[in-house]
């Protein structure tokens, strides 16, 4: 591990840009729930745990475009897979759980009055569903996935519509502002069955392709191209960094992959399995609200009082 240290430049360890982008999103995020909050609502402060998940979300989106990991992923396919746990499936919805209900009511506002068709088509579920599933899927193509990797500029903005999609699929997952949702308690759960089944494919693609998929971590004079975007100017890639350094580096590419496929399943099965019980929380103190009225949340209000 001390090699990639050594040879790979301090932009391509730490991504500083990734950094200046991030303290400016969190100043913002401060800025707007403390100092200027008073400007745009009487709604009471932030919690300290909210602000925790707000930081935790930029130091996971940190982890999953920037940091050492984003260099050691283009030589470990497993560590490429942690990355993209840490950017769609843990910072989107810590960010989504993290920032006022007033806000995200002030957007979404905004956008029914200005352009509502691209609204419908933004918080639509089944768009939501379909968008972020389908550009995960196309991503781990083997000529769609070493096209991207050979291209750093086309990556980066692959990897912000996908964290756009992402922000489409996790809104109906979490209902931040429930009066404006199309999906309501029980039906939110079957949607995050829903994403599970549709992201398996990919992840058995990788687990059980038989075979390792990516010339990125096959195929070295392609590996070399892709690492010289993170090597200082005139230096040379060093061969001895090729199939991955430290422990797991004693993996073959394919037992690589398998493991980086297996560690993306089951982060996202335990990320949707900690958000269904999130639901079937909100749920139950729905229903306990209702001053002793037996109510299924998905009835419309019209036929549960019986009005016409």
């Amino acid at each position: 591990m001390g090699e990639v240290f050594e040879v790979l430049s301090f932009r391509a360890l730490w991504t500083p840009e990734l950094i200046a982008v991030l303290l400016i999103i969190g100043a913002l995020y401060f800025l707007l729930t403390r100092r200027w909050r008073t400007r745009f609502t009487s709604a009471g402060k932030q919690t300290f745990k909210q602000d925790l998940m707000f930081v935790t979300g930029l130091v996971c989106l940190y982890l999953g475009w920037g940091s050492p990991l984003y260099s050691v992923g283009h030589m470990m396919v497993s560590i490429h897979m942690i990355q993209m746990v840490f950017a769609y499936f843990l910072a989107v919805p810590l960010f989504i759980l993290a920032l006022p209900k007033w806000l995200l009511a002030g957007v979404y506002n905004w956008l029914d009055k200005k352009v509502q068709p691209l609204r419908m088509l933004i918080f639509h579920p089944i768009i939501g569903l379909i968008f972020f599933n389908a550009l995960f899927s196309i991503y781990h193509i083997p000529v769609v996935f070493d096209f991207l990797m050979l291209r750093p500029g086309v990556h980066s903005v692959y990897e912000m519509v996908m964290f756009v999609a992402a922000i489409m699929m996790w809104w109906h997952m979490l209902a931040p502002l429930p009066s404006k949702q199309y999906l309501h308690d029980f039906r939110r759960i079957i949607y995050i069955f829903g994403n599970g089944i549709l992201i398996t494919p990919a992840c058995a693609l990788i687990i059980f392709s038989g075979t390792a998929l990516y010339d990125t971590y096959t195929d070295m004079s392609f590996w070399a191209q892709v690492m010289a975007y993170c090597i200082p100017g005139g230096a040379a890639v060093p061969a001895s960094m090729f199939g991955g350094p430290g422990v797991l580096g004693g993996l073959d590419a394919y037992s690589d992959q398998q493991l980086g496929g297996v560690a993306m399943k089951v982060g996202q099965e335990l990320v949707y399995g900690t958000t269904i019980g999130f639901v079937f929380k909100q749920w139950l103190q729905k229903e306990s609200h209702q001053d002793g009225e037996l109510t299924i949340s998905d009835i419309p209000s019209h036929i549960k009082t019986g009005e016409r």
